[in-house]
């Protein structure tokens, strides 16, 4: 399905409607079937021990998927999450960013899935694999 919003577009809408979280986030590019994203990786979202805690590995998922499903379907900000799984693999590179490949398996009228693999910036060992599904409000 052709973008209806590039990444520009989806990066202003993230600053407009969630800024508190926008500036952890990067859009490294939007692909044919999804997205890739960075999560600038700072001390707030470590976890004791120095490594990124799960809270905002799943984060960098949830988003990533999110923005995947509005560079199709426009600027929806009532799509929500309605289903999430996640299968930690391996620790994350300590000091590394962390960049996630997003892809939508189904985008439909009322739902859409996605599936999402994480990895420490320039690694190519899995750190976390992610399977989102999203609920997509009727007014598109």
């Amino acid at each position: 399905m052709q973008a209806v919003m590039n990444a520009e577009e989806l990066s202003s809408f993230m600053m407009r409607e969630f800024p508190q979280v926008s500036g952890d986030f990067a859009i490294e590019q939007l692909t044919e079937d999804g997205i890739v994203m960075r999560l600038k990786v700072a001390e707030r979202h470590l976890r004791p021990g120095g490594t990124v805690s799960g809270p905002n590995i799943f984060a960098l998922a949830d988003v990533a998927v999110y923005l995947a499903i509005l560079s199709r379907i426009g600027p929806v900000a009532l799509a929500v999450t309605t289903s999430g799984g996640i299968d930690f693999l391996r620790k994350p590179e300590a000091g590394r960013d962390l960049i996630c490949e997003a892809r939508l398996l189904k985008l439909g009228r009322v739902l859409a899935v996605g599936d999402v693999l994480i990895r420490s910036d320039g690694l190519s060992d899995l750190v976390a694999r992610a399977n989102m599904t999203y609920s997509i409000p009727p007014s598109r």
